[in-house]
């Protein structure tokens, strides 16, 4: 078993991802990518903290442009394939959001904005 401050350790990691990807307008696409691999691993980690960062770090990056939005979606249904309450709560909430009316509306006025 993992020491339970390990748990506090990976929730810092991610909620660092989710605030990168709301704050650093310089970040990169492929930066965010990187992190899929990542989030993915650790998606199958049932500890309360560390699933509900997981999923935080998805969902802000699915909502940072509407190309990360694609791939980000992509990957949550993938993870929810994974035999795993964990992931598939994580995917589902994930999924949920990201195809919510509202962040469609937002990643379509994005799209406009950036044209």
């Amino acid at each position: 078993m993992e020491h339970p401050k390990k748990e506090y350790v990976k929730r810092a990691g991610f909620t660092l991802i989710a605030v990168l990807a709301v704050h650093d307008k310089n970040a990169t696409d492929e930066q965010f990518l990187g992190f899929f691999p990542l989030i993915t691993q650790e998606a199958t980690d049932n500890r309360n903290y560390v699933k509900k960062a997981v999923n935080w770090a998805l969902r802000q990056i699915g909502k940072r442009n509407p190309a990360l939005h694609e791939k980000a979606l992509q990957l949550a249904y993938e993870i929810k394939q994974i035999d795993s309450p964990a992931a598939r709560w994580i995917a589902a909430d994930a999924i949920r959001e990201l195809t919510s009316e509202k962040i469609r509306h937002s990643l379509t006025a994005k799209k406009k904005k950036n044209k």
